[in-house]
């Protein structure tokens, strides 16, 4: 993995370019670009360490099965200056999906979803309904959550909780004691969504989440 560090226009948020998975005999136009967007003010100024984009990070190491790539945002939670990331993520970097994490309680700093909802093309509300599904089977607070769903040009845009733990159940659902899937997590509908906004052919890792698509969308696999 290589780093390469820059200041993101419009605000003092450090930025951090990550090379992640490269599948032999794929192309740069076969990789998944995703924009990782932490959201706090205490982190953003160096009061805590910032937790969501490593835990994101980890995860989509062990979730990915084809190559993918990341960007990545640590800003405070300033509507015009998540408007400004989201708008440089999708128009100008040309992510392919822009997660972010944090901001997407009640609290009057919270405004993940207002900046998220006013760059936003078309709002897929289903996203967000599924998240405070998976999240009600284990904290009855998941109804305060306000995350949501979107498309901007050809990039989808998922607001995320800000803690690991909390993210991974998002993404993955929940499963039962033998490993079941109960609850479906985000992340399955999210290759296919992709598909269809014009993105690359993204493949998953069947142990952590499995990507659904329709049997007709379904490429076989490489051997």
């Amino acid at each position: 993995m290589r780093g390469d560090e820059s200041r993101s226009p419009g605000c003092d948020a450090l930025v951090t370019i990550d090379t992640n998975v490269l599948v032999p005999g794929m192309t740069a136009s076969d990789t998944l670009l995703i924009g990782l967007v932490s959201i706090s003010d205490r982190a953003s100024a160096g009061v805590y360490e910032d937790k969501g984009i490593p835990g994101l990070t980890e995860w989509f190491t062990a979730a990915m099965a084809s190559a993918w790539r990341m960007e990545t945002r640590l800003i405070p939670d300033e509507q015009p200056v998540i408007e400004r990331t989201l708008i440089e993520l999708t128009d100008v970097v040309g992510c392919h999906l822009v997660l972010t994490t944090g901001g997407t309680g009640p609290a009057p700093r919270d405004v993940t979803p207002e900046a998220t909802l006013a760059v936003a093309h078309k709002v897929l509300p289903g996203f967000g309904e599924q998240m405070r599904q998976v999240s009600l089977k284990y904290v009855p607070t998941a109804i305060l959550s306000r995350q949501v769903g979107a498309v901007r040009g050809h990039a989808l845009i998922l607001n995320l909780p800000g803690q690991p733990k909390a993210i991974k159940e998002t993404l993955e659902g929940v499963k039962g004691p033998d490993g079941e899937q109960v609850v479906p997590g985000i992340f399955a509908a999210v290759p296919y969504c992709i598909d269809l906004i014009g993105g690359p052919y993204i493949e998953t890792n069947e142990a952590v989440v499995k990507a659904f698509r329709p049997k007709s969308a379904v490429r076989p696999k490489a051997n």
